[in-house]
């Protein structure tokens, strides 16, 4: 009987490592166990100047750090992947040391894949109160584990956080009474085409630079990007219109408010770095 209560064991495919060299720190608290053809692999990899052998290499580094770390302990017995001055992940790695049980008649020995499957497989018969999973990009890998009964699933701690609740939006509706409580003293110019306005108030200090703010009540829609902030005082720039025709880029108009406000990010030369979330179209 499973215990759901007890760190999981996850078994480690050569092409997670490969595909994010720091995944060996991405399991928080349950362990990792990396059987002995993962290893061989990353060696069979190491070499060249791609990304594939660049990773490899790193993975190498980051296993030899690890066991100088942990000095004289016996390897059987695992390694702790924790670092006192660090915080992260507590559980522990383990190498495989034993050879494995014959694999299923099912599998073809010789292929790597069906070795990685198999000591999985013997992780799972000798230790049945412990949740092992098999973790692999490969989909076919993860359809021959779940067939074999081995829990199998993909990587995708180097991806963006699916809750995208918990991101930085970059955008911010103003309040209603946003130009009554910010509006005192309020000044406004034209520069390079662009209207400004330089407004102080409560809610300034928590803008940020490049942060857009929109406000849609009344007859029309006020929409600005935060070009400056300093303490309890903003600059605003009114954004260009690029759901307007006459704003077309290359033929590309806006379809909505966001898209509008990626397109006066992508079109502002003075922004070297821009990062997008959202689905294509």
């Amino acid at each position: 009987m499973v215990d759901h209560s007890i760190p999981k064991l996850f078994v480690l495919d050569t092409n997670v490592l490969l595909h994010d060299p720091t995944s060996l720190f991405q399991f928080q608290e349950h362990d990792v166990f990396l059987p002995m053809m993962t290893i061989e692999e990353l060696d069979h990899n190491k070499k060249g100047m791609t990304e594939v052998a660049r990773n490899a290499r790193q993975v190498s580094r980051f296993l030899d750090e690890i066991i100088t770390r942990a000095g004289k302990t016996d390897i059987s017995l695992g390694i702790s992947l924790a670092r006192a001055q660090n915080p992260g992940p507590s559980g522990t790695l383990f190498l495989q040391t034993l050879k494995k049980s014959p694999p299923t008649a099912l599998l073809a020995e010789e292929k790597p894949d069906n070795q990685i499957l198999a000591v999985a497989l013997e992780l799972q018969r000798s230790q049945p109160q412990r949740p092992v999973i098999l973790v692999s990009k490969d989909i076919n890998m993860r359809i021959k584990a779940r067939a074999l009964g081995v829990d199998a699933e993909d990587y995708f701690n180097d991806k963006v956080l699916e809750d995208t609740d918990l991101l930085y939006t970059g955008v911010r509706e103003l309040p209603e009474d946003f130009w009554e409580t910010h509006g005192k003293g309020m000044q406004s110019w034209q520069e390079q085409g662009r209207t400004l306005y330089k407004v102080e108030g409560p809610l300034v200090p928590g803008f940020f630079l490049n942060e857009f703010v929109y406000q849609e009540q009344g007859e029309k829609p006020f929409y600005a990007r935060v070009k400056e902030r300093i303490g309890s005082s903003a600059v605003l720039e009114i954004l260009r219109d690029y759901t307007s025709q006459r704003n077309n880029t290359w033929g590309i108009v806006a379809a909505n408010r966001e898209q509008n406000f990626a397109l006066n990010l992508l079109m502002n030369p003075d922004l070297d770095f821009i990062t997008l979330l959202g689905q294509a179209g």
